[in-house]
């Protein structure tokens, strides 16, 4: 997978998002930025709504869900991710 570094942590966060979108923000290609985001998708970590020829990602709700329980923390045992501020 890409890096991604705090810096670019909060455009995955911030609301749903097209693929193109989240290209533009993180500097990746689509076929990368859509590579990816099956695997986060696979492992129930982002949802995907269809509309038109688009595909709009945003976080899983049963995941922010998770987030919110554990005080906006992401705890992957090598590293931790804090959300300050999770999307509606």
């Amino acid at each position: 997978m890409w890096q991604i570094n705090k810096h670019q942590l909060p455009q995955l966060i911030a609301g749903a998002k097209p693929v193109t979108e989240l290209c533009e923000a993180l500097h990746v290609t689509p076929y990368n930025v859509s590579k990816h985001l099956r695997v986060l998708k696979k492992a129930g970590l982002v949802e995907v709504e269809k509309q038109g020829q688009q595909r709009i990602y945003a976080l899983a709700a049963a995941f922010r869900e998770k987030l919110s329980r554990n005080s906006n923390t992401l705890d992957l045992g090598c590293c931790q991710f804090h959300f300050d501020k999770l999307p509606e």
